[in-house]
């Protein structure tokens, strides 16, 4: 076992697929201009890497997003004594660059949808991708705080029921056509208790450890790098703050990847958990709103940066 997963780490190309993949999760398709190099050559050596465990595979539809295991418990003790070499070698620059920009194009694919959209988002995304009722849960989970943030506010649809649960509400959103949208709901509002922001939620306009809230709704199926998301929200979270996310359970709707600029399609327990974990929040509660014929399944979490770590599912 042990020759086997040094000879498959033997090899430059390798080396540098495992270093990709320990910053986030990409398609061999995603990896092969990363690298530059052709698919059948990529696909060869992410073969050899799955079968000494040392990388995993989720499934999006028929979309397949490679990833470091947990499972070769070998690979994690050797991996950190190799890491800095090959990150700081000849072509490790170039690759986290090139890795920047497959995040910018997912970025930028979900922003230009959005802002050409926004005016008829709302009914866009009800008619095409409807999900079962669960805003009177989510909102169950909203308790009245000095400072919340919506992360994504889209078009402010919760916007006048958040004025009612903090003193203060940020809302930001990367699209400014959607936050047009979000000014025209809420009007003139009460001065100061309402401040809408531009930014993204990789980089968050807000100031470290300023919000009781976070409340991500809807939203993080459309984040480029999914795990780095959840360290910004806690960036931003008070000690002992809240962190709420509604999103979408696993599905297969392929279309929904261009058709709502949906980058993920739902999100397994498990993957939330992980991100959860690696951010330092606990997870305090968790629950499933399964999905009928015609209606999208829905989850509801909750998590903390200091508590308990038990977990209703």
């Amino acid at each position: 076992m042990a020759l086997s997963l040094l000879k498959s780490l033997a090899d430059s190309t390798r080396l540098r697929l495992v270093a990709l993949l320990c910053q986030g999760e990409f398609t061999v398709q995603e990896l092969t201009e990363i690298l530059g190099m052709g698919q059948s050559r990529v696909s060869r050596h992410l073969k050899l890497l799955l079968d000494e465990k040392i990388l995993s595979v989720r499934r999006q539809g028929t979309w397949s997003y490679y990833r470091v295991s947990q499972e070769n418990a070998l690979f994690g003790a050797i991996w950190p004594a190799l890491e800095a070499s090959v990150t700081e070698g000849a072509s490790g620059g170039d690759d986290l660059r090139a890795m920047a920009a497959i995040y910018e194009k997912r970025r930028r694919k979900s922003q230009d949808f959005f802002n050409h959209h926004a005016s008829e988002w709302d009914g866009l995304s009800h008619r095409l991708l409807p999900t079962v009722p669960y805003s009177e849960n989510l909102l169950a989970r909203i308790h009245p705080c000095e400072n919340l943030v919506e992360v994504g506010v889209g078009t402010g649809n919760l916007l006048p029921l958040l004025m009612s649960r903090a003193q203060t509400v940020i809302g930001v959103d990367q699209s400014p056509a959607m936050l047009a949208q979000a000014r025209q709901r809420i009007g003139q509002g009460e001065p100061g208790q309402i401040e809408l922001r531009l930014g993204e939620m990789s980089h968050l306009p807000v100031l470290s450890a300023s919000a009781n809230t976070v409340l991500v709704n809807m939203v993080l199926h459309h984040a480029a790098d999914p795990e780095n998301v959840f360290k910004e929200f806690v960036r931003v979270m008070r000690e002992e703050g809240t962190l709420v996310i509604a999103d979408l359970l696993p599905h297969q709707h392929e279309w929904a990847r261009d058709s709502l600029a949906d980058l993920w399609l739902g999100f397994e327990y498990g993957d939330l958990e992980r991100w959860l974990e690696a951010a330092g929040l606990f997870l305090t509660d968790y629950v499933e709103i399964q999905g009928t014929a015609d209606r999208q399944g829905v989850f509801i979490l909750e998590a903390t940066k200091r508590g308990s770590t038990q977990t209703t599912k």
